[in-house]
């Protein structure tokens, strides 16, 4: 990313929208959004590969494993206006499982990166599914989206679901019952 372009395009739009560009509190405001950017898109430089770092290990478990409540932020590619909420993964192991810490990283390298909520569980599913090649993949992501809150129809309590499921949570309807079941329980 060229910080210096970037700082330069927020100077623009601050000047576009009627602000002083060299008022106290907005003299630093471009080189602190090019750095703010280039955080909230580092998913862009990530690779899986990296980012698994061989921590896919040969274990005979076959039985539900879930991660949920991951949180996560984005930003919405339509209006550059943050969503947030909690992703929730389950596989079923068909020979291999992953470092569980690996599971929020993944979320990380898609949810890094301007995105619609619905593309981003998709990736998140079929990257668990090309990797691990289990017997089922499914994910939930549970979200708040600034571009529906702050704009539009600024509806504040509105929560979009979005899913995908690969494998037995597609084709046994009990299995995707028990996972939707299991990530609806308050913690511990």
């Amino acid at each position: 990313m060229n910080h210096a372009l970037v700082e330069e395009s927020i100077r623009t739009i601050l000047k576009e929208i009627g602000e002083d560009i060299n008022r106290p509190g907005l003299i630093r405001t471009p080189h602190r959004v090019a750095k703010a950017y280039a955080f909230l898109t580092q998913g862009y430089k990530k690779n899986i590969d990296d980012v698994l770092n061989g921590a896919i290990f040969e274990e005979k478990y076959d039985e539900m494993v879930i991660v949920k409540d991951i949180d996560f932020y984005s930003m919405c590619e339509h209006h550059l206006l943050p969503f947030f909420g909690k992703v929730h993964i389950a596989y079923i192991p068909n020979g291999k499982i992953i470092g569980l810490s690996k599971l929020p990283r993944i979320v990380d390298v898609f949810s890094r990166r301007l995105q619609v909520q619905e593309r981003m569980t998709q990736e998140i599913a079929d990257t668990i599914d090309k990797y691990l090649a289990p017997r089922g993949v499914a994910v939930v992501i549970e979200a708040y989206h600034m571009c529906m809150m702050m704009r539009g129809v600024e509806k504040q309590n509105s929560i979009t679901t979005t899913s995908a499921m690969h494998g037995v949570f597609s084709q046994d309807t009990r299995t995707r019952a028990e996972f939707l079941n299991l990530i609806a329980q308050k913690p511990i």
